[in-house]
């Protein structure tokens, strides 16, 4: 440190310091607003905390997927703990930036990459339905991109979320709202 601190001319050093700490507040300050931290879990109710996800949450909360499986477990790979996060923080700053310069379309679809991780999850879990009960076998999203069968969803349209789900398709859901991140004593000021 006093290397470095020795390469800086000595009447850039207060700025230095002074933008350093802009930065770690204004970091800390976004990851507490964004409540990044409740991304680490699996609560469905954390996907709301952008309100774009509002009908996507209704509609799951009323799907039979809902007494079963959390978003996660659809949406994220369940391989290992590593790409399982290592994908959450890819989509989820993906999904961050899109919704921060409000270019979230009015219908929201999973890109390729999620396509490939929710299907290998409809596989996971319904393994034992495809090859012992029905047995229609299963193929991977690799092969319906080469037109040799159908993804789960082609047939499936209504699990969980329907082929309607969109901005407006649930206008008035009951869903449970976050908390908002700001502290106590600062709302008591804003009323004042």
């Amino acid at each position: 440190m006093k290397k470095l601190l020795r390469s800086i001319p000595s009447q850039l050093i207060v700025p230095f310091f002074i933008a350093g700490g802009l930065l770690a507040g204004l970091g800390i300050y976004a990851i507490y607003m964004s409540r990044a931290t409740s991304y680490l879990g699996d609560d469905p109710a954390t996907c709301i905390n952008c309100h774009i996800m509002t009908p996507y949450y209704a509609s799951w909360n009323h799907s039979s997927h809902a007494l079963w499986a959390t978003c996660n477990d659809c949406h994220v790979p369940q391989d290992n703990v590593v790409e399982k996060y290592a994908f959450k923080a890819v989509d989820g700053l993906y999904h961050a930036a899109v919704f921060t310069v409000k270019g979230e379309p009015q219908t929201i679809r999973p890109r390729d990459a999620s396509k490939e991780v929710i299907m290998n999850n409809c596989i996971r879990c319904h393994t034992q339905l495809n090859r012992e009960f029905v047995k229609t076998g299963m193929i991977s999203y690799a092969q319906v991109k080469e037109g040799e069968g159908k993804a789960c969803w082609d047939c499936h349209t209504q699990v969980p979320h329907t082929n309607v789900s969109n901005l407006a398709s649930t206008p008035h859901a009951i869903v449970p709202l976050p908390a908002s991140p700001v502290p106590e004593w600062l709302r008591k000021i804003m009323k004042n």
